[in-house]
């Protein structure tokens, strides 16, 4: 069985990126998105901060938040075999009600690849006065090139639906 990590977000949080479940690296740096290849942390450096991306967790966390934007996973912990989504079984999923409840600034959900928006459509459905982008995800076992992830998640971020 493996976890997840405690949500990163704070009062001003208005965004919220869930992801599905830290890959093996991730888990192993106890770092969203450690694996080198994964492109998250390149695209928002290229949307909010300057490349090239800080080798320090605690100052990716710092972009996201001063930019009002959080980070979790949908899974609180699963069973998987390697990093991909698909060998997901036995899953628990987030409070993530609870952590809308605690942080009603949240008004907008993007989701890093369709596994994540599955697995928190099955347990949550559409939760009321939020917004949701299902966005290409930032792995590289999705194979779509680096410009057209860029551009899908920069017309999310900054799409007037946000606050």
């Amino acid at each position: 069985m493996i976890a997840s990590f405690p949500p990163f977000v704070n009062d001003q949080t208005e965004i919220l990126i869930l992801g599905t479940m830290p890959g093996a690296m991730s888990l192993e740096k106890q770092e969203y998105y450690a694996y080198p290849q994964n492109q998250f942390w390149r695209i928002m450096y290229t949307l909010f901060a300057e490349l090239p991306v800080s080798v320090h967790f605690s100052e990716k966390i710092k972009v996201l938040q001063q930019n009002k934007i959080g980070l979790w996973d949908v899974l609180a912990n699963c069973e998987r075999k390697g990093s991909l989504d698909i060998h997901i079984k036995n899953q628990t999923e987030n409070d993530i009600e609870g952590l809308l409840k605690k942080h009603p600034k949240i008004k907008t959900i993007l989701f890093n690849g369709k596994e994540s928006y599955k697995y928190f459509d099955r347990k949550f459905k559409n939760l009321e006065g939020i917004t949701y982008h299902v966005m290409p995800s930032t792995s590289p076992a999705n194979t779509v090139g680096f410009d057209k992830k860029l551009e899908a998640w920069r017309k999310a971020l900054f799409s007037p639906h946000n606050p």
